[in-house]
């Protein structure tokens, strides 16, 4: 079935970008695992919402205490009617809404050891050390995956337990290295690495060969402690915050104390309150005599006990995705599990003046900075760029802190797509009854549905030079900030730009599968996004595409150029001109025989045979003739001027194939082709192979003769002929219209001539289509992170300190977060009277813009 590929029952539609992230076979393992949240609240409802848009078999949510003021703050799909209901039962219909392909449950009662046997994942929120522990055995002992995650205010913490002897197939994700194998001696190897088309030579030891080759085949072992035994190895905390060492270590004490607070106290220390934290900064002294630490970071403490009864959006966000990321692991095998303690804090977030909470659904966010700051939140003027899966995610968190929720607040979204299948997966404000609804209106009705105090303005304009006259200094002079929410660096350039412009500060972020960055620019303290620093397009160089392919990637673009001269002829004319007389004389006439018909010369066919014998035809003229022309100019033990072999480096050199209608490859290309050449002329096409091999037995194919003038023939080959009257565009989410089928065949033949090896169609419809990968966890943790920025800057904070700069990588539990870079000083000299000059005309021209901005 060509429109499945992979494992059986894989939706590809739904779950198309996080299949570039995990793959057919771990996307295959994770759809027999059943998962446990257990506590619906913000934290839980995080990880719920991850893992069920992650395609696991089925999830049950755990939740025995009913809603209450303070989860409002964080729970997204609970609402004021919910006071006093079950949590589980009342976001059961939600979260069931979020995947047609996962099956949800409720559990009311409390946790037991026969209930948990059930599942292949266990995770626990807001539970007490007690339960951690005896659960914990239990899971340890019978190879279930155990998982804790718990935030309090701005801190937060994970474990992870996946027994002791947890296999993972690819510890990280990255594609190994493609290398040519250019000499093989008794010691030494010499390879080609093909990287930035640079020879790099590496020398092995045959035992070494060997060694490597076996350790890419073989799992990673990892072996974890149970965690009554991890609680006393401080060696397993993995650090996230540069300069964070000695908080982290110290938190790890305070969790516990925190726990034995609660089980004596009968409740967390109150807001505020200097004598709850003297007495939990009193137990951490206590078990920090067994533990030796060298320095306990008291103020940690104290700001533990302060805010533990918070409860914030973002940070839920954060510490959930990547929660939600080690469940994937568990059920995938996919990627390194976290080595097993993680420990995070944004107290950097923390005001300097505090009140005391009052009764609201933000309680669970003024319990840590207080009601004149939800006040503050609740007036901002903000504008978001961009619906998508980063969109989804920072809307959801304003909507639970409030931003813009008063009554001269306002938030603005703008988006000019529509929603489509793929987008479901991950960004899950978004349901299948959207399909192609405007995703920014779609965003806002959804976040109004969250907290109804919520002022959303949706638009649909592109942020660009077309909608200045939408954007301009009206627009930006009531805003408060900007948060960035694109998949280019063209678009954030550009709205970088408007932010200097007007002097606005910007959250910005960004992932790329289990990848994610952060950036926050504040006028005057920290450097702005900046100008494109590089070459981002990946341009691959002409004679490589045309005669030295030696990656997929060179086959897969080689053939969508075919694909696109053959059948999508935008802007045809124009680009035939720029090729120089000789190519452009070469296309047009083909053009012209594209009209003719086949007897008289021509390439218009007048039936289906005549498709079928166009694409034979086509198939020998690209995958033998043109390859034996490049080895009759350039036979293979050919030598430069200097001597050098011409065949060597990334210069494979390629051998012509033989055509065979019973080679599945030979056969795709000749079908897709074919039903691609008569759709141009309004010849309907057939799928049954059988018939088309018949065809082919009665078609005549010239023997080859060699062109032995020069090489421009042979250099134009891949625009050969422009046969379009009509625009095709290229869809790489239907699998339905030939264009990818074309597109794969195509590009495994050609690596089939260069002794490439092949790619399978999803990995060919990525590298194509250029698809970014994308998964739900990265995406949620991003936003989360761009959230507790966003505190800082509604508070003002002007200490560069304060603010953070994220990069992580939820495969390998890479977190580094680091003070921003302050932006650039220039010192320029003029002369007096010239510098005098230019600070009146500097003068005149800030007052000309504030008094009248249309001058």
């Amino acid at each position: 079935n060509n429109n499945m590929s992979g494992a059986v029952g894989i939706d590809e539609g739904f779950y198309s970008r996080q299949l570039y992230v995990l793959g057919h076979e771990a996307m295959g393992r994770m759809s027999t695992a059943n998962v446990l949240v257990a506590g619906m609240r913000g934290l839980g409802v995080e990880i719920a919402k991850d893992v069920i848009l992650s395609g696991v078999r089925s999830v049950t949510v755990q939740d025995d205490q009913h809603t209450q003021w303070t989860d409002l703050s964080s729970q997204f799909f609970l609402k004021e009617c919910h006071l006093g209901q079950n949590r589980a039962l009342c976001s059961l219909q939600q979260l069931t809404a979020l995947n047609p392909h996962v099956q949800v449950l409720a559990y009311t009662q409390p946790l037991d050891t026969d209930f948990l046997l059930q599942f292949q994942v266990v995770v626990l929120t807001n539970s007490s050390l007690d339960d951690q522990k005896r659960f914990g055995e239990l899971c340890h002992s019978r190879g279930i995956q155990f998982i804790v995650a718990d935030t309090k205010g701005l801190c937060g913490q994970l474990f992870c337990d996946f027994g002791e002897c947890f296999e993972v197939l690819d510890s990280d994700g990255v594609t190994p290295a493609s290398v040519m194998i250019q000499h093989i001696s008794k010691v030494l190897v010499s390879c080609y690495t093909g990287i930035y088309d640079l020879i790099q030579t590496y020398f092995f030891t045959c035992n070494n060969i060997i060694f490597n080759l076996l350790m890419i085949t073989s799992p990673d072992t990892f072996f974890q402690k149970p965690l009554r035994e991890a609680l006393q190895d401080h060696s397993l905390l993995v650090m996230n915050d540069w300069g964070k060492e000695r908080r982290h270590k110290t938190l790890h004490l305070a969790f516990q104390a925190l726990h034995g607070f609660v089980k004596t106290q009968q409740r967390l220390p109150q807001c505020w309150c200097q004598s709850d934290a003297d007495s939990l900064l009193a137990a951490v002294r206590e078990l920090n005599k067994v533990a030796q630490l060298e320095q306990l970071d008291e103020a940690v403490v104290r700001s533990l006990s302060y805010t533990a009864r918070g409860d914030l959006a973002p940070v839920n966000a954060f510490i959930g995705s990547v929660a939600a990321q080690e469940v994937i692991k568990a059920c995938s095998g996919k990627f390194t599990p976290l080595q097993q303690w993680m420990y995070f804090d944004a107290l950097e977030c923390l005001p300097e003046d505090k009140d005391q909470a009052k009764s609201s659904r933000y309680d669970g966010q003024i319990a840590v900075f207080g009601s004149d700051f939800q006040e503050k939140l609740m007036m901002q003027n903000y504008f978001v760029v961009g619906a998508g899966a980063i969109g989804c995610e920072l809307l959801k968190n304003f909507a639970l802190v409030g931003l813009g929720a008063g009554e001269d607040g306002k938030i603005t979204v703008t988006d000019m797509d529509f929603i489509e299948k793929s987008n479901l997966n991950r960004q899950f404000l978004f349901r299948s009854q959207d399909i192609g609804k405007s995703k920014s209106e779609v965003a806002a009705v959804a976040v109004r549905e969250m907290n109804p105090q919520m002022n959303v303005v949706a638009h649909q304009n592109r942020l660009d030079t077309n909608s200045e006259e939408v954007y301009n200094y009206n627009f930006f002079k009531g805003l408060h900030g900007v948060a960035a929410a694109l998949d280019n660096v063209e678009a954030r350039v550009y709205l970088d730009g408007l932010c200097i412009k007007y002097q606005k500060s910007m959250l910005e972020g960004g992932t790329l599968g289990s990848k994610g960055h952060t950036l926050v620019v504040v006028p005057h303290l920290t450097a702005s996004y900046g100008p494109v620093k590089s070459n981002s397009s990946g341009d691959i160089p002409l004679c490589t595409l045309k005669n030295f392919p030696h990656r997929i990637e060179h086959t897969l673009q080689w053939a969508r150029d075919q694909f696109e001269g053959l059948f999508n002829d935008a802007e045809f004319v124009e680009r035939t001109l720029t090729h120089g007389d000789a190519e452009a004389l070469e296309t047009l006439e083909g053009v012209w025989r594209s009209q003719v018909n086949m007897e008289a010369g021509g390439t218009r066919p007048q039936s289906w045979e005549d498709c079928v014998s166009w694409a034979r035809h086509k198939w020998e003229t690209l995958f033998n003739n043109d390859i034996r022309q490049l080895l009759h100019c350039f036979p293979e033990g050919e030598v430069t001027s200097t001597g050098l072999p011409f065949w060597s480096g990334s210069k494979r050199c390629p051998h012509p194939l033989d055509f065979d209608p019973n080679i599945a490859t030979h056969l795709d290309y000749v079908v897709a082709a074919s039903n691609l050449y008569g759709q141009i002329y309004n010849i309907k096409g057939r799928r049954d192979r059988n018939s088309i091999k018949k065809i082919l037995e009665g078609v005549h194919v010239p023997i080859f003769t060699p062109n032995s003038s020069d090489s421009q023939i042979l250099l134009s080959s891949f625009l050969s002929l422009h046969a379009l009257v009509r625009l095709w565009k290229m869809e790489c989410d239907d699998d339905s219209n030939f264009h990818m089928d074309y597109i794969v065949a195509a590009s495994n033949l050609r690596a089939e001539n260069y002794y490439i090896p092949a790619a399978d169609r999803h990995q060919s419809k990525r590298i194509a289509g250029r698809i970014i990968p994308a998964i739900a966890t990265t995406t949620a943790a991003v936003a989360g992170l761009m959230c507790l920025e966003l505190y800082k800057l509604v508070q003002g904070h002007q200490n560069i300190s304060s603010y953070r700069s994220a990069f992580i990588n939820l495969a390998v539990q890479y977190f580094v977060l680091s003070q921003p870079c302050p932006p650039p000083h220039f010192e320029v000299s003029l002369p007096h009277q010239t510098s005098q000059s230019l600070l009146i005309a500097l003068s005149m021209k800030a007052h000309l813009q504030l008094s009248s901005p249309s001058t």
